[in-house]
């Protein structure tokens, strides 16, 4: 039985990069991989980025209402005919935006389709509430592990403080995509509620 794995991690941890380097592990073995992310992740749009400059396209988006199942079936049967080969492993990026429900449904590919699904995302949004998807990982995925980064004190960082104009915000909607006026810094928890003392 192959399992359903959740590298999880504050932002700027990595997470992209070794997503790329496990696609890279894989097919160094001649052995093929699908990559993914949700569509609501428009930044390098069809294309999972990595801060140190690599990036690579994803072979398909997932909108809140695809069946993640069914869908990688679809293209698993794609590739096999065009190329006579099988899919090896699943790749997703920032799966704290799948639902709870796609989360079922990867670990239903890992289970009863005998496919391994790495998932990489975040744990917790900019007022550390959890994500549904992450939430749902937590619960259910075979392995979890932690990719570590630190705060600009020098501790390990475990929130993803939102700031707009380069000020922190603790308010607002819990999705807001990095753009020209919201960017993210990953803080420790004392460095996180220094700054929501100052700002709230």
């Amino acid at each position: 039985m192959s399992k359903l794995y959740f590298r999880h991690g504050a932002m700027n941890s990595g997470k992209s990069t070794a997503l790329l380097q496990a696609a890279h592990n894989y097919e160094e073995r001649a052995q093929h991989v699908l990559l993914a992310k949700p569509a609501i992740d428009v930044k390098g749009e069809k294309a999972i980025t990595s801060r140190l400059g690599v990036d690579r396209d994803v072979d398909f988006l997932i909108t809140p209402e695809l069946n993640l199942r069914v869908e990688f079936a679809r293209r698993v049967n794609e590739f096999l005919k065009a190329t006579g080969n099988s899919i090896a492993c699943l790749l997703i990026d920032e799966a704290q935006f799948l639902t709870r429900e796609q989360v079922d449904q990867a670990l239903e590919i890992a289970v009863l389709d005998n496919v391994p699904v790495l998932a990489y995302g975040i744990r917790t949004d900019f007022l550390t509430n959890g994500f549904p998807g992450s939430l749902r990982l937590l619960e259910i995925a075979h392995s979890l592990e932690e990719l570590k980064t630190i705060c600009r004190c020098g501790r390990k960082a475990m929130f993803n403080a939102r700031k707009m104009d380069n000020e922190f915000v603790f308010d607002g909607e819990q999705v807001a995509i990095d753009g020209v006026h919201v960017t993210y810094e990953s803080l420790c928890p004392s460095c996180y509620f220094q700054e929501k003392s100052m700002n709230s």
